[in-house]
């Protein structure tokens, strides 16, 4: 028994040497840069490295699949349709043509209009525009992840050998690495949030709260290994104004703070989050709601009305969707934001999907395990492009203003603008959307009427 003593006082000093070591790299090649808001570019040459390492796997899947047969995977497209954008009086009147010859101002209502009605019932079943926006789509080529590609075969031994180290790598490696960082950052944000809160209020400590959050964010975002391109730094939002960009996953909050000093505005929780709520107030004027409180639309508009009006105070940052997409479109935005008649500073945001899906699927998994995918892919890669700023026009009514906003965001970001409100996810079509093609028709056919009455 006491010969074994000198090889398990080896083994701790082994052990406190490796922590030691791994502290040490931490500190100087993570922390401090994050800090002082630098980076070696080890992220980048970690990226590019990956990218290598994917387009070999990719070719070698493409021979395997050749040799053996089987059927290589379809890329992802936006819909299995081919939509024109035309409106309803064009397509009933192109079918009418082609129906009866008639023109459309002849009857008053042609039995061939039901046509229009099944057609579009038929391609909404058969390729909804809104159901899969809330699942994650399957890549073209395969980054070594076997969630992002489910029709993966056995191609070779190498292959299957590279896989498992892969595994290993963001398991064992990455994985402990990455929850380090995370509590580093989230303890050091509650501690200086708690600490700065106790200055007096002044340019002090909005300097220090400023940069508490910044360095804590940037810790955070390094403990995603999150490689992010920001475009157009000079219309980064101004204090007195509303930061509004698409919403894809809960870390959209870190990529845009670690670039930028926000007030947040949401609803207070109890647990890890209620204590990081109550610490970071205490530093910085958030706008935290009481559950019941934020069914109340007109309080919400106060408060953010008040906010918005003190052009001392942060920028407010809102995703009015309401909900996260797969970042493949924009949904509709809450009127909401739009109402209070502050100045808007539209942001797109545009994950790469090749090192690791950013969506959180909330109705398929909880909040822990959707940070342990994040945790144990390759890398969170994505372009961030901060918009000139935009103001509601004289004619404009807020929900006008809200589709050009949205408009733009997606025009930018490269995503799908749609008129679908995200609610859709969980709840049943309003009565409202189907209306509006009642009105729609209705409006067709009366006002034909009228025109031929009046002739």
């Amino acid at each position: 028994m006491f010969l074994l003593l000198p090889f398990n006082s080896l083994v701790v000093n082994l052990l406190g040497i490796s922590i030691t070591v791994l502290f040490t790299l931490l500190l100087v090649f993570i922390i401090v840069p994050a800090i002082f808001g630098v980076s070696f570019g080890i992220r980048k040459v970690y990226m590019k490295t990956l990218l290598k390492i994917f387009q070999w796997a990719t070719l070698r899947i493409e021979r395997g699949a050749k040799e053996k047969n089987h059927p290589l995977y379809k890329p992802y497209v936006n819909g299995i349709i081919a939509k024109e954008p035309t409106s309803l009086e064009e397509e009933i009147k192109e079918i009418r043509r082609s129906g009866s010859g008639k023109a459309l101002d002849t009857p008053e209502f042609e039995l061939s209009d039901i046509f229009y009605f099944c057609r579009k019932g038929i391609e909404t079943i058969m390729d909804d525009e809104v159901t899969k926006r809330f699942s994650a789509e399957e890549l073209e080529s395969w980054n070594l992840l076997s969630r992002t590609n489910y029709n993966f075969q056995y191609i070779s031994l190498r292959l299957t050998v590279l896989w498992g180290l892969g595994v290993l790598i963001r398991y064992c490696f990455l994985l402990p690495l990455r929850i380090a960082l995370a509590f580093t950052g989230i303890s050091l944000l509650v501690t200086g949030t708690t600490v700065v809160g106790y200055l007096p209020n002044g340019r002090c400590k909005e300097f220090l709260s400023k940069h508490v959050h910044l360095m804590c964010y940037r810790i955070c975002v390094r403990a995603l290994t999150a490689i992010i391109t920001y475009h157009d730094r000079e219309n980064r939002p101004r204090n007195g104004g509303i930061c509004v960009a698409n919403h894809t996953s809960p870390i959209d909050v870190i990529i845009l703070a670690s670039d930028g000093y926000y007030a947040m505005v949401g609803q207070i929780h109890g647990g890890l989050m209620g204590v990081i709520q109550r610490a970071m107030v205490k530093a910085c004027p958030h706008v935290w709601f009481e559950r019941s409180e934020v069914k109340d639309r007109h309080l919400v508009a106060k408060r953010l009305t008040e906010h918005v009006q003190d052009k001392s105070k942060l920028p407010i940052l809102i995703f009015p969707e309401g909900t996260c997409i797969n970042n493949t479109s924009v949904m509709m935005f809450k009127k909401g934001s739009f109402e209070i008649g502050a100045t808007v500073y539209p942001v797109a945001i545009k994950y790469d999907p090749q090192f690791g899906d950013a969506f959180w699927n909330s109705s398929k998994y909880g909040m822990v395990t959707y940070l342990l995918r994040m945790m144990t892919s390759w890398a969170i890669v994505c372009s961030v492009w901060y918009m000139p700023p935009m103001t509601r026009q004289p004619e404009e009514d807020a929900v006008q203003f809200a589709n050009r906003v949205k408009s733009a965001i997606a025009r930018q970001g490269g995503l799908v603008d749609l008129l679908w409100d995200g609610g859709l996810k969980r709840e049943k079509v309003k009565d409202t959307f189907k209306e509006e093609q009642q009105k729609l028709y209705s409006k067709m056919i009366v006002g034909n009427h009228e025109d031929r009455s009046r002739s």
